[in-house]
């Protein structure tokens, strides 16, 4: 029998995904639990495994596609007795078999998507509004230069494929852009899939004339859209996955929570020499020690005197919730773009877990392999923007969370010393809150704390 698997809610509530790649094609035998397709979301890559043990049938979706959560993306041929349900939820059921009573089985855990039947709602990452535009899921339809009647009301993969040109979501867009029916543009893709390229060599082949098409109007359309991006002088990348969701968070944040940044520069030698004693000692040998593992740990001591900077504003509930833990997010450029993963409970971790669990991050997010249940839960956050050789900033705060410290670049300057000019290792710290939560009083207290244990380490016994 034929068993689809349709896109999985990969755990985040968010509404589509984009196949990067299959590891699988038609006709080949898969086993339960095997990697099909590897994913992006506008959180993380994540590896699809196999829900049945069978045949490739027909792949629904190339990559490059962009899918709603739901819909078909791949068929197997499975033997009738198998007795397993997609974990994408098409709603079969499976005969039990003492009762004969109809079953749904359980789904892969982390891969089960939400039935229609079922009525719940999408969920979305907590302290993360989406907002409408980019929740409303994409369109996936062809532009198309047909009569809305002349459309049947349903049409499987393979009539769809037949009938309408293929080509991905980014490229349908740019053919619209740039007026082009992509009915009259030949793919040179897999299997016939219209590419970027197929699109930008039929408009300059319009340009020029050479090109069978349209009347006058779309060719002088055509023409005027060709002349305003002009082979080689620009280049177009579509806005989705991390840069889609980290455009509308930032946005979401900057024009919700009144930020507040506040300034203070400090001589850290004394954490610099620190450092450079704990990486010479034992207990620490084969731990990355940086700047950042103490200043992380400056800030989880100094939040427990100040703890109104580990909060959340529940505009729905209309409550300030404190949070009794913290999960410390770390702000980190990707080659996917930025994300802010976080360390679950970092304030029950020591220097050299913590340091561990920092280089963990670091690592995983830089190769792409960022679980979702990372991104999301954060409750303060640290920024590293000295790595680039910056002083300062403005950070903005990571939706939902109340603070985000910004570390500016250590720099040996001449510095007041004991009454005297010295040549001493300096950096400036931004501190942003929200002022709906913190108090200019509370964030300075805050600030000042942090700077008074990376200044003199030896402050911490004062504090705890």
């Amino acid at each position: 029998m034929i068993k689809e698997f349709r896109l999985p809610d990969l755990g985040e509530g968010l509404t589509e995904s984009e196949i990067l790649s299959w590891k699988v094609g038609v006709g080949d035998t898969v086993s339960l639990n095997q990697v099909i397709a590897e994913v992006e979301t506008a959180k993380a890559v994540v590896e699809l495994p196999s829900p049945f043990a069978g045949v490739i049938k027909e792949l629904h979706e190339q990559p490059g596609s962009v899918v709603e959560v739901g819909k078909p993306i791949v068929s197997f041929e499975v033997a009738d007795d198998a007795g397993q349900a997609p974990s994408g939820g098409t709603g079969e059921a499976a005969s039990g078999a003492a009762s004969g009573a109809p079953k749904r089985e359980p789904n892969l855990v982390g891969y089960g998507a939400v039935p229609e039947s079922t009525g719940r709602p999408a969920r979305r990452p907590r302290n993360i509004p989406v907002p409408e535009s980019v929740a409303r899921p994409v369109d996936t339809s062809p532009v198309d230069t047909k009569p809305a009647q002349t459309e049947p009301a349903q049409t499987s993969p393979a009539e769809t494929t037949a009938d309408r040109p293929r080509s991905t979501p980014p490229v349908r867009k740019l053919a619209k852009d740039l007026g082009v029916d992509l009915a009259e543009v030949a793919g040179t893709g897999p299997q016939g899939l219209i590419t970027r390229e197929d699109v930008q060599h039929f408009v300059d082949g319009k340009s020029r004339g050479i090109s069978a098409g349209a009347g006058a109007g779309h060719e002088a359309a055509t023409s005027a859209a060709w002349q305003a991006h002009p082979d080689g002088r620009e280049s177009r990348t579509p806005i989705k996955g991390v840069r889609k969701l980290t455009a509308a968070a930032m946005v979401q944040s900057a024009f919700t929570a009144p930020h507040v940044t506040e300034f203070l520069t400090i001589d850290v030698t004394p954490a610099m020499e620190l450092l450079a004693r704990l990486r010479d000692s034992r207990a620490f040998a084969g731990y990355k020690l940086t700047p950042l593992t103490l200043a992380a740990k400056a800030v989880l001591i100094a939040l427990r005197r100040n703890p109104s900077l580990n909060s959340h504003w529940d505009e729905e509930t209309q409550e300030i919730v404190t949070f009794n833990y913290v999960n410390l997010g770390i702000a980190a450029a990707t080659p996917r773009g930025l994300m802010v993963p976080n360390i679950k409970d970092a304030d029950s971790l020591s220097l050299a877990r913590l340091a561990e669990a920092l280089t963990a991050l670091a690592e995983t997010a830089r190769a792409g392999k960022t679980p979702p249940s990372d991104l999301s839960g954060g409750t303060i956050s640290i920024t590293n923007i000295g790595v680039f050789g910056i002083d300062a900033g403005t950070p903005i705060l990571n939706p939902g969370e109340a603070a985000i410290l910004a570390l500016g670049a250590v720099r040996t300057v001449p510095w007041e010393h004991r009454g005297e000019v010295a040549l001493r290792q300096v950096m400036t710290m931004s501190l942003s809150f929200d002022h709906r939560l913190v108090d200019g009083e509370q964030g300075s207290r805050f600030l000042a704390d942090v700077g008074a244990i990376l200044a003199d380490p030896g402050m911490v016994l004062t504090m705890v």
